[in-house]
């Protein structure tokens, strides 16, 4: 199986109250946030945190594409409600169109 890493970044209302609750949601994301990731066919994903910057590493399988996993979510109400909860702690990147949160990253060097 050929394995790819996506990297995305986003931001986090900068507001210390409001990133300890973002951090504690993710100690304990739901199961069927869980179950979504992986059936779209996700290998592994991380997130990272420096001051308000995510930062989030997304491996994926052969069988991922962006528009699938964006299909799916889109019919899964769960889903939808997670992601109605998260935006109320992240902020978009100023590059970011209207509706589009997490920010595909160009990756300019690998050793």
């Amino acid at each position: 199986m050929k394995k790819q890493r996506h990297c995305f970044a986003l931001d986090l209302i900068d507001d210390t109250e409001l990133i300890a609750a973002y951090k504690k949601h993710h100690t304990k994301v739901w199961p069927e946030i869980i179950s979504s990731i992986k059936a779209a066919g996700i290998i592994d994903l991380e997130i990272y945190l420096v001051a308000n910057r995510l930062f989030m590493i997304m491996e994926t399988g052969d069988n991922f594409s962006f528009e699938s996993k964006e299909e799916m979510d889109k019919n899964n109400a769960k889903v939808q409600e997670w992601e109605t909860l998260m935006w109320k702690y992240q902020k978009a990147l100023p590059l970011a169109k209207p509706g589009e949160k997490w920010q595909l990253m160009d990756l300019i060097f690998k050793l």
